[in-house]
Order: C-alpha cells, then structure tokens, then sequence
C-alpha cells in the first residue's frame, strides 16, 4: 500500500471518529460578493464566499439574562469566544471593549461568550483581572458548537443583520491596531442591513 492510500485511508477512518457535535451544518443564504479590500493585520480573517444561515441558539450572561444573536438584527454582529484559560484572551478582552465602546452608536455590537465549563468562576476572574465591567455571556455547555466549532479561543466569528455567518478569525488578533475599525466599518456597511 503507497503512502498516498494509506494517509487517504486514515482520513476517511478519522473523520467516522468525530464526534457529530463537530460537525457544523449550515445553508448557504447568499453569495457575499467581491470580498472587501483586507488591511495586513486582517490577513487571517476570512471573508466567506456565501453567508451561511446558522441554528438559533441562546446564552446567558453572570447575572443569569438570555440574549440571542438573532435580536441584533441590522447590526454587524462580533462573537468574541474567549475562556480564563485563554491567556492571548486577557489581551483581547480589552481590545474587544474598546471595539464595544467606539461603536455603540454605530450598527455594530460585540457579544462575548465564554465557553468555560465552570462559568460560576468566569465573573471572578474578570474581577481579579479589572475587567468586571466587562459584560460576557456564558456558553458552559458550548451550544455555539451547534453554529460554529469552539475548540480555538480566542475565535471571533461575524454576522450579518439577519443572524448570518459572514467570516471569521481563529487565533488572536490585536483589534487595537489602527487599520481594523476603517475595516470593521467597511464589514458594517456591506453586512448589517442584509
């Protein structure tokens, strides 16, 4: 057997292995045009070809609130995942705040979701790193797998006006750098309406 088969074959026997929660299963909406013009620090974003229409799922924050990413339609829509075990998180939460901040009055809105496990312990932790201010939703039994896989944090993921995936970003990224809200701007203008 060549080396070609066998890695082929191993390939086919692994993905029977996944676990079916893996698996993201969604219809293409529409296709999303010429993708826009990316600055080098948005590099690794992904613009998708085709906005992907995503199960309606809901979280709830410290204090026990529900919120759903289909009640911030037309808005441009940032699902920060994020967990306490997360150190290049720690970074990215404030850079996220101030995304939050800089457009409170424009059709963008961050939602954090932390998909720790134990998320009693997730208000505490911001607490002991100054960032209690920082309003997170919860995800402990990581039903955002329903929309999109959780196994890298941070991950921003982006919808549009109508609850649909438009892109992503695995890894992080400095959201402070000075070329990503002109960019933020330009995904609001193509997406928030949609």
């Amino acid at each position: 057997m060549n080396k070609t088969h066998l890695l082929s074959c191993l390939l086919v026997f692994s993905s029977l292995l996944m676990p079916a929660h893996a698996q993201v299963v969604t219809k293409k909406v529409y296709d999303t045009g010429k993708a826009i013009e990316k600055p080098l620090i948005m590099s690794r974003f992904i613009e998708m070809q085709s906005a992907r229409a995503v199960p309606d799922v809901t979280f709830t924050d410290t204090q026990g609130g529900e919120i759903n990413l289909k009640q911030f339609k037309g808005k441009l829509v940032l699902v920060n995942l994020w967990a306490t075990w997360c150190a290049p998180c720690i970074k990215e939460i404030p850079q996220m705040e101030n995304i939050r901040q800089v457009n409170k009055n424009n059709d963008l809105v961050v939602v954090p979701i932390s998909i720790d496990e134990e998320s009693d312990k997730v208000q505490a932790f911001l607490d002991r790193h100054e960032l209690g201010h920082y309003q997170t939703w919860l995800d402990p039994k990581k039903t955002i797998d329903q929309v999109m896989p959780a196994d890298v944090v941070p991950a921003t993921y982006v919808f549009d006006g109508s609850g649909n995936l438009v892109g992503f970003l695995r890894g992080y990224l400095d959201w402070g750098d000075k070329e990503v809200q002109p960019y933020l701007e330009k995904l609001t203008a193509k997406y928030a309406h949609r």
